[in-house]
């Protein structure tokens, strides 16, 4: 459960930081594939300056850009699922330029960032994935015309610079990244957004079974919460308001997330088997959550309707 919960935290993170330099799709959907963009990003025509203070993130939102975050380190087919979502969306704009009877631009097409906490070598050589000369160390670019890079967080130098991307990382990474965001001017523009979104990430891990990794997340948070509440009661401020504006919309994404997941499943089952039976398709809408994720990763080794019900019957609750 605590995946789906970074991950909307990530999308959501990204979004709020973005929003005002551009469109925001989480998710964009790929027609005709059961995929998802989990952020894509368009750049308005013209910047407002102030995105240079978002430093790495910043530079990523000059251009028309895909982000993927991962909360766990990223997977061999993770990195070529990104990829084909990449090449989908450039035959998509592909064919929006001919019928529109317009060039298509190279500035046009959108850059694939895969944020991940980290990477093994075997996986950075497989890719030939490389650093650039005289750049930040923890951007891995692949070939010119593939136009992704694969950004090792726990490789980034400790900057203001790399902060915004640093607090998508895990464990002690993102602990002093949180500390950096605590300790910036309070009338820094971001600096309230990032602590927001924060708080409203404690506030769901404390509905669910957190891991050590969640606790010590938690335990940051906590008294960094406290001091902001306390001095938000005594500018007069309403007490609570510290967890900001937004955390009903991320509420309700989280459970959109989860209805999502539900739905997609159906859809790759139905397109592989066709039209389940009734009892099939209780069994799955009865799953945990953490099932849901484990079907979704089986059902690429199913051939038949069989395996899946064999599977369902191992694997669902009494």
């Amino acid at each position: 459960m605590t995946r789906f919960i970074y991950d909307q935290f990530s999308k959501d993170y990204l979004e709020e930081l973005l929003k005002p330099y551009g469109k925001v799709e989480t998710p964009r959907e790929l027609a005709g594939e059961i995929r998802q963009i989990d952020v894509y990003f368009s750049p308005l025509s013209q910047l407002d300056p102030s995105v240079k203070m978002l430093g790495l993130l910043g530079n990523m939102a000059l251009t028309p850009a895909m982000f993927e975050p991962y909360r766990n380190p990223v997977k061999v087919d993770e990195i070529g699922d990104c990829i084909l979502k990449l090449l989908e969306i450039k035959g998509v704009l592909k064919r929006e330029a001919k019928r529109n009877k317009s060039n298509l631009l190279d500035e046009q097409l959108p850059k694939l960032w895969i944020l991940t906490p980290t990477a093994s070598s075997d996986i950075l050589s497989g890719f030939n994935a490389t650093l650039k000369q005289d750049y930040l160390p923890g951007v891995y670019y692949l070939g010119k015309y593939l136009r992704t890079a694969i950004v090792v967080i726990h490789q980034l130098p400790c900057t203001e610079e790399t902060l915004w991307i640093r607090i998508l990382g895990r464990g002690k990474v993102q602990q002093q990244a949180i500390d950096e965001l605590a300790n910036l001017p309070t009338n820094h523009p971001f600096r309230k957004i990032g602590l927001e979104l924060l708080y409203n990430l404690q506030t769901h891990l404390k509905r669910n079974n957190q891991k050590d990794e969640d606790r010590e997340v938690l335990m940051r948070l906590e008294p960094l919460y406290q001091q902001e509440r306390e001095l938000a009661v005594l500018e007069g401020k309403r007490e609570g308001k510290i967890q900001g504006k937004i955390e009903g919309k991320i509420e309700g994404k989280i459970e959109g997330k989860i209805e999502g997941e539900m739905l997609l499943i159906t859809k790759q089952i139905n397109k592989k088997f066709g039209k389940i039976s009734e009892n099939l398709t209780e069994k799955i809408q009865k799953l945990p959550v953490e099932t849901i994720e484990a079907l979704a990763e089986y059902l690429l080794d199913f051939t038949k309707v069989d395996d899946l019900e064999t599977w369902l019957n191992q694997n669902s609750p009494s």
